[in-house]
């Protein structure tokens, strides 16, 4: 069985609105005879004439109007389907999100993120889940709504991207360790114990690629994979040295004293990241600004 032409619903509702060819094609913007071949057609799925003349005009049959109302509700329905989402009302919102979030970002932007979501939408909660790795499926499936990240090769090329800032590694140390005075050089900094910091689980890192052109190798005390906030936490109880994102652990180093590191290492962008599927969601673009907002105006 063939499905039915939809789009005759919209000539149809048209037609018995009006009760007249010429008038209805006029409001179609169709020729007459173009309107003409559509009420054909109606009468033929119908199986009904629909429009009947009586005198000079045309009055509907029975089931014209019986159909009448019904077929203007769909056609409302439709278009209230097809048109543009209305302006999101934040204070009724009731809705969690789920963000999937390098390490550090609670701790630094969470606060000031939590409380603006507060502010505009009262009933909107956070999910925060540690990002592990970089696989995108969990953003495809709807499991997440929004990660923070850098974004390589690996990245998910469907996955949409925004930069939110650019960040660098400093150095951190304990108050009164050695490094917290003085000039620090390169001979300074690789002599001292340090933490070894990878998410992927490499032994050498993009400081001791800088070091080596010197003649420098650090001496690696302890060795995490990941944990920016263990690294710290072990650092401030001891003479270790942690090299750590600046942006990212601004709240987990009050207290310590940071210092740029000694040798020329790259700055990195951290981006925003979302499935394409959710771009006009109203409620998902007003979560992307906050977090922009946040990232933009928290040190």
């Amino acid at each position: 069985m063939s499905r039915p032409d939809l789009n005759l619903l919209v000539t149809l509702d048209v037609l018995l609105a009006e009760g007249s060819v010429a008038r209805a094609a006029q409001r179609l913007r169709l020729s007459p005879s173009a309107m003409s071949r559509a009420l054909a057609r109606l009468r033929e799925t119908t199986g009904d004439p629909l429009l009947v003349r009586a005198g000079r005009g045309l009055v509907p049959t029975p089931r014209a109007l019986e159909l009448r109302e019904q077929v203007s509700q769909v056609v409302q329905g439709g278009e209230a389907v097809l048109r543009p989402a209305e302006k999101l009302d934040l204070k009724p919102l009731i809705r969690t999100f789920t963000l999937r979030i390098s390490e550090g970002f609670v701790e630094n932007f969470g606060p000031d993120l939590i409380a603006r979501i507060g502010e505009d939408a009262p009933h909107v909660r956070l999910r925060f889940l540690p990002k592990a790795d970089k696989d995108s499926k969990s953003l495809r499936d709807g499991a997440v709504d929004l990660e923070t990240g850098v974004v390589e090769t690996t990245t998910s090329p469907e996955v949409r991207a925004q930069a939110l800032f650019r960040d660098r590694y400093i150095g951190v140390v304990s108050k009164g360790h050695p490094l917290s005075k003085g000039k620090i050089t390169p001979a300074r900094y690789a002599a001292c114990r340090h933490i070894s910091i990878s998410r992927q689980g490499l032994d050498k890192e993009p400081i001791d690629e800088a070091l080596k052109p010197l003649g420098l190798t650090r001496e690696i005390a302890v060795a995490i994979v990941g944990g920016f906030a263990t690294a710290l936490a072990l650092a401030r109880a001891s003479d270790l040295v942690a090299s750590v994102p600046e942006r990212h652990t601004g709240n987990l180093r009050l207290g310590m004293h940071s210092f740029s590191i000694p040798v020329p290492t790259p700055e990195f962008t951290v981006s925003l990241l979302w499935h394409p599927r959710m771009d006009a969601d109203p409620a998902h673009r007003w979560l992307r600004g906050c977090v922009r907002d946040v990232c933009t105006t928290t040190h």
